[in-house]
């Protein structure tokens, strides 16, 4: 029986907690929150026998073989340092850590415990993306030439989501001061992952962020300044010698949540869009295809979850990917990202 922790039980952590209850031999010992309430009302509601409002006191009394992270972003490191300094495996959200720096202090810590340490690339449970990526791989499309990379949202132009102002969920991720890194930072998270997970490491980030005006005639709300990037446009080269652009918005009116992903090689294409399909993407290949400029649908079989391939990696103490050294270099581009903006340079991974 594999004993696991939730340490933070806010939106996102029901999601985990929902998933870890169905891999048959794990059990959910115990959550924590600061907030006593929530940690109640969480294991309350998912039948969690342990409450606490202290991580330390968790870790000692229940002596976990696991915990998944599920804190707010400028706790990951911190908390996860304290876990791994145990010698706990550890799942964590995404981003990894809140700077580059950190977030190799995490790898080096993880290594060094020897600690089974992965992290939530939630979109890496596409099936479509996991055999877009082995085709790319092994050379399915040639040499890297070019990509197009998307990941759109619209809850600034839109109440679909609920109206952001008065959603404290939403609120926080326009506030620096709340911790926010804006929509690059959000999201931008995903979507760097999503790109290099199929084209390989990144050397080169020209990147451009913008704030806009909410239209509440005022940039302040509950003493937060709206000061986090909206969205952001980044120009890309690389280590394969390829181009591309990747892009995100939180103004994209008309789309909930959508990711795409367009790579060009010199003997071929993939193009995959989580919007039509988690499970299927499309190519063109060979010369009849290439030169009739069709198409054709690929079909994938579903794939193992994070977290089940987080509870496989702890049976057989092989750790899969994403891991903290995936994490942190996906953290590194988006330092890149506002180093880039706020200098008006190329920034040099």
């Amino acid at each position: 029986m594999i004993k696991l922790c939730v340490l933070g039980t806010g939106g996102m952590a029901n999601a985990h907690a929902r998933e870890f209850k169905k891999i048959k031999g794990v059990k959910i010992v115990a959550c924590c929150d600061i907030r006593k309430e929530a940690a109640d009302k969480f294991a309350e509601t998912h039948g969690i026998p342990g409450v606490y409002t202290d991580l330390k006191e968790m870790l000692e009394k229940e002596k976990p073989d696991a915990v998944t992270n599920v804190t707010i972003d400028a706790a990951h490191y911190p908390t996860s340092m304290e876990i791994i300094r145990r010698k706990i495996n550890i799942l964590c959200e995404k981003p990894l850590a809140t700077n580059a720096g950190d977030a190799w202090k995490m790898v080096a810590a993880a290594k060094k415990a020897r600690v089974i340490n992965m992290v939530n690339f939630s979109y890496r449970a596409s099936s479509a993306l996991q055999k877009a990526s082995e085709l790319v791989r092994k050379g399915a499309i040639g040499d890297l030439r070019h990509v197009e990379a998307s990941y759109l949202q619209s809850w600034l132009a839109s109440a679909g989501w609920g109206v952001w102002h008065e959603k404290p969920g939403l609120l926080w991720r326009l506030s620096t001061k709340a911790g926010s890194k804006g929509d690059l930072g959000d999201i931008g998270v995903h979507i760097f992952d999503f790109m290099t997970f199929v084209c390989g490491d990144i050397n080169k980030i020209d990147c451009k962020l913008k704030t806009f005006d909410k239209g509440l005639g005022t940039d302040t709300i509950n003493g937060m300044k709206l000061d986090a990037n909206d969205s952001f446009c980044a120009l890309v080269e690389f280590k394969n010698g390829a181009m591309g652009t990747i892009h995100s918005s939180r103004w994209a009116t008309g789309h909930a949540n959508s990711l795409r992903l367009r790579v060009f090689g010199t003997k071929g294409a993939i193009c995959i869009d989580l919007d039509k399909s988690w499970g299927e993407f499309e190519v063109c290949i060979g010369k009849k295809d290439i030169n009739g400029f069709k198409w054709k649908t690929v079909k994938t079989p579903k794939t193992p979850n994070i977290y089940q391939r987080f509870v496989k990696s702890i049976r057989t103490g092989k750790n899969d990917l994403p891991d903290f050294a995936t994490a942190a270099k996906v953290q590194e581009y988006l330092d890149s990202c506002f180093k880039s903006d706020s200098s008006g340079k190329t920034i040099r991974i």
